[in-house]
């Protein structure tokens, strides 16, 4: 999951700047408290060694295309989100976070194409950097411990990406990823919302595997990522739920009937 800048912006990043001694030696950054986006951000990334938590928030679904990647939902319509309000605060507590949000505004990005070089980058954007309070950058001409443990984290991250994608390969090459269909039948409706726009995993090829193959996934661990993403899926219709009672549900067409909606 490493980043490509600085043309090919990652979801969230508005900009990529490398952290340089030369620029940034007596620099200093707060935390993050909010990241104004996130409430209008239906969907986010999520690394295979995420699922077995986040299955307990969100939907885990995978992105249609030919280079599939796993998304916590955290709504299901393009400009909603039940978990972070319009300002980017946090509606509930005790959530949890996935990790592309916690790393934001770092990452690690390839600034040159055909280098494998990655570089610890920021979002500029984000507004962070002062001269004044907050953790320094540097300290002397090496990064400080709080850069080093962001370093880490990033580091983490991608590891976890190359996991993902590991993963991702093999469920293709396996057949296992189909288009995906939910549908929802509110009360009083005679048509319910149909949810399409994402793959989910073949449940009936899934059933349908000798034992050799399950044996093998589950000594990989793929069996049970499997199974995280199958059980998160019918939190579909609590974040449903959660988007009417908030005011953000998908809206009637005047026949009194519920339209299509691409997830």
């Amino acid at each position: 999951m490493a980043s490509q800048a600085p043309n090919n912006l990652p979801l969230l990043y508005n900009d990529i700047q490398p952290i340089q001694r030369q620029v940034h030696g007596d620099k200093t950054f707060r935390r993050m408290e909010r990241i104004k986006e996130l409430g209008t951000t239906h969907a986010i990334p999520l690394t295979v060694d995420e699922f077995v938590l986040a299955q307990r928030w969100y939907p885990i679904v995978f992105s249609s295309g030919d280079n599939p990647v796993p998304l916590a939902l955290m709504g299901l319509h393009e400009g909603t989100n039940i978990f972070f309000d319009g300002e980017g605060n946090l509606r509930q507590e005790g959530i949890y976070i996935p990790a592309y949000i916690r790393r934001y505004p770092f990452l690690l990005a390839r600034l040159n194409e055909g280098s494998d070089q990655l570089s610890l980058c920021i979002d500029p954007v984000a507004d962070i950097l002062g001269d004044g309070e907050g953790d320094p950058l540097f300290v002397g001409d090496e990064p400080s411990p709080a850069v080093n443990d962001i370093l880490a984290f990033c580091e983490q991250f991608e590891q976890a990406g190359q996991r993902t994608g590991a993963f991702m390969k093999e469920l293709g090459d396996m057949g296992l990823l189909m288009e995906g269909e939910v549908a929802i039948q509110p009360e009083g409706l005679e048509q319910p919302f149909i949810y399409r726009g994402f793959q989910m995993v073949d449940e009936e090829k899934f059933r349908g595997l000798r034992g050799d193959e399950l044996r093998k996934m589950n000594q990989s661990g793929m069996l049970g990522i499997i199974m995280a993403h199958l059980f998160s899926l019918p939190m579909i219709r609590d974040i449903f739920a959660r988007q009417v009672e908030q005011g953000t549900g998908p809206i009637e067409r005047i026949d009194g009937k519920p339209a299509t909606v691409e997830a």
